[in-house]
């Protein structure tokens, strides 16, 4: 008689792949395996990612770079853009707030000279001394509450870095500008990577939840979306009926094809060890699982895999999961 899965034991393996990969892009010294209590609770905190992305359907975060400057000019444009030229109110790493005219030039000079000398126009090829970034929820989300998240979020991440912050909530979504200075106090420099993209916007929704908002940061992959976002220049370009040439709407390559089925296929095995539970409510989340998959957009590898029976380690067909 075929012995019940480690149900706990598979979603640990399987939620990790879908929600936590960024554990997975540095080769480390294996970690050690969860037992008891510390393995419950990681279980337990994957059944609540998987719940809040295929039964409530959060909304999900967004945290992007949307560029930075080179030189103090450049610094500066940004400035009085995101602050509408000094009418909206800008926030400081101290929590200082200020508006006008006067206050961005006396902010571009504190900027200047405060640490590494950044020149008016740098050179070709010279490195940024400064990142813009946009942290985002959707309509209908509390502006203030968006702010408050973005505050604590710079605190947590941008910590001994010069940056301030302007909310945006005239538009239809709520967002917060932030502009941070690439030299920290000490002298090391910000260099944002992937890895680092996704653990803002887990720190980002985190801080939101904490102010009762709902809010997710599943990758793409995951929700089986391959969406193509289009970079800040495009965007006001686009509103000033300046923008020529059209952008593929969805990801297309093969990395991209092949991601989005690692995450069908994860969802399908974390779908079937649910199924065998012995819980009623691992047996729901189970069949939310299928219907979810069921309406991620198809790909040709799983389309072909939708065919292909699922396998457990010792070769055998593992049943799919019940559908209502």
């Amino acid at each position: 008689m075929a012995q019940p899965p480690n149900i706990d034991g598979v979603l640990i393996t399987w939620g990790d792949r879908l929600f936590y990969p960024g554990n997975r892009v540095v080769k480390v010294k294996p970690q050690p395996r969860l037992r008891g209590e510390a393995a419950r609770q990681r279980a337990a905190a994957i059944r609540r990612r998987i719940e809040a992305t295929v039964v409530r359907r959060a909304p999900q975060v967004m945290v992007k770079v949307t560029g930075g400057g080179r030189g103090m000019r450049a610094i500066a444009a940004h400035f009085r853009y995101i602050s509408k030229s000094g009418r909206l109110e800008i926030e400081d790493q101290r929590g200082e707030t200020m508006r006008g005219k006067d206050a961005l030039y006396d902010l571009a000079e504190e900027w200047r000279f405060g640490g590494s000398l950044i020149p008016d126009k740098a050179e070709p090829g010279h490195r940024r001394a400064a990142f813009n970034i946009m942290l985002s929820m959707p309509r209908g989300t509390d502006p203030l509450a968006v702010q408050r998240a973005a505050r604590e979020f710079a605190q947590a991440e941008l910590a001994d870095h010069k940056y301030v912050m302007v909310l945006h909530d005239h538009q239809a979504n709520p967002h917060v500008h932030i502009s941070v200075r690439a030299e920290s106090r000490h002298g090391k420099r910000l260099i944002p990577r992937k890895a680092d993209l996704h653990r803002w916007r887990e720190t980002f929704a985190e801080k939101l939840r904490g102010h009762g908002i709902e809010a997710e940061a599943t990758r793409q992959a995951t929700r089986g979306k391959s969406r193509n976002y289009d970079p800040l220049w495009r965007v006001k370009a686009r509103e000033d009926g300046r923008l020529r040439t059209s952008k593929v709407g969805t990801k297309s390559g093969v990395r991209a094809i092949a991601t989005r089925a690692e995450a069908v296929d994860a969802w399908n095995r974390l779908g079937q060890a649910l199924a065998m539970s012995g819980s009623r409510a691992d047996r729901e989340l189970a069949r939310s699982i299928a219907r979810f998959v069921r309406e991620m957009p198809k790909t040709e590898v799983s389309i072909r895999r939708d065919h292909e029976p699922t396998r457990s380690a010792s070769g055998q067909p593992v049943p799919r999961i019940p559908e209502r």
